[in-house]
């Protein structure tokens, strides 16, 4: 680097004491030729300045009169601008470039920024979709389950009706009012009078007392087949005495007819349920002790009655073989309207109704019917 800027300065010398002795045009465009070098070799102004003063020196001597010297000093200066051209014009276009350059920098800084936003506004897009997406899927299994449900609810309406029950029930009450006050009293009365003629009879009429007598079991009988049949119809001690009474009558006839033993516990506050739900109860532990009969094998049932939060809950629980909810529950299993019975029936007064059992494992049926707290005390 050094041996160039000895060169450079040797031939600056040199092209300056020509200019200054010599023509103008030709030595001044020697001038641009050096200061194109010393841009090549990266010199800047400063650095040419001190080759010019270096060849200044020694162009000027101190013997030289002054108007020689004003005039190698202004013919040097021109020398010095022109070759000064090139490094100035490269100045211009660093700084052109550098404006250039700074305006592109802005461009792609703004770019980048509306980019940025792009990409925001795309993932919360994407975000959005993916939501709208999860939602669809979720409609979709929703309403696939709703149009399940939708359909397992029109087969079991086509074979349980409310107001099929709510009339068989009025039908029941009326034909066990019937039965106890009308035909009971009336197969009373005739026992009586056998009984009479019974008694008047002389010894030798065997053969009618005979008949008397067997005609007598065949009244009593028949009255308590009567009695049976009205309580299955509609049990009298269900309205005159109220449910608690009437659970414990049926349980007890229920243990004697199937050998399986029952407890019952139930709070004095049922009792102001109305008479609907009161049936309903009713009811759904007759169902619910017919089905243990016949098919869960069971040793022991327990029925409680209870207050919770609001509402009366009747359990019933058996420690038989258990079944398949589902598949007992399903209309199209008609041996299994009984389940379906006993939910609706729990509908039909406001209340819910479910099953907890599985195979090979015990039962419990949970009735919920609200009730205002208020009005219940245990």
């Amino acid at each position: 680097m050094k041996a160039k800027l000895k060169v450079l300065a040797h031939s600056y010398q040199a092209a300056l004491q020509r200019h200054v002795h010599g023509t103008k045009n030709q030595n001044l465009a020697f001038a641009r030729q050096l200061g194109q070098k010393a841009v090549e070799a990266g010199l800047e102004t400063l650095d040419l300045a001190r080759l010019h003063e270096e060849a200044m020196t020694s162009l000027i001597l101190p013997s030289q009169a002054t108007y020689k010297h004003d005039a190698v000093i202004g013919r040097a200066g021109v020398f010095f601008a022109e070759a000064l051209t090139p490094i100035e014009e490269t100045h211009r276009g660093a700084r052109e470039a550098n404006v250039h350059l700074k305006v592109i920098i802005e461009t792609l800084t703004q770019r980048t920024v509306e980019l940025a936003t792009t990409n925001d506004e795309l993932k919360r897009e994407i975000d959005r979709r993916r939501s709208v997406e999860e939602s669809l899927r979720t409609s979709e299994q929703t309403s696939s389950q709703l149009l399940q449900k939708s359909r397992r609810m029109q087969n079991e309406l086509r074979l349980l009706s409310r107001r099929m029950l709510s009339a068989q029930e009025e039908e029941r009450k009326k034909i066990s009012r019937e039965l106890h006050d009308v035909i009971a009293q009336m197969l009373n009365s005739i026992n009586v009078r056998l009984t009479a003629l019974k008694t008047k009879s002389t010894s030798s009429a065997r053969d009618l007392e005979k008949k008397i007598e067997i005609a007598q079991r065949l009244v009593e009988k028949s009255v308590n087949i009567i009695h049976r049949f009205a309580r299955d119809l509609r049990p009298a001690m269900l309205d005159d005495l109220g449910l608690i009474p009437a659970m414990r009558s049926y349980l007890k006839i229920f243990t004697e007819q199937t050998g399986i033993p029952t407890t019952f516990r139930a709070f004095a506050g049922v009792e102001k349920l109305d008479g609907v739900s009161r049936t309903a109860l009713y009811r759904i532990a007759q169902e619910a002790l017919t089905n243990v009969s016949r098919h869960a094998k069971a040793t022991l049932v327990k029925v409680s009655i209870r207050l919770r939060r609001n509402h009366v809950c009747m359990e019933i629980h058996d420690n038989g073989r258990g079944f398949q909810v589902e598949d007992a529950t399903s209309a199209q299993h008609s041996k299994r309207l009984g389940l379906l019975g006993m939910r609706e029936r729990a509908e039909m007064v406001g209340g819910g109704f479910c099953v907890d059992s599985s195979p090979g494992k015990p039962t419990t049926i949970h009735v919920m019917i609200p009730l205002n707290k208020s009005s219940v005390s245990q």
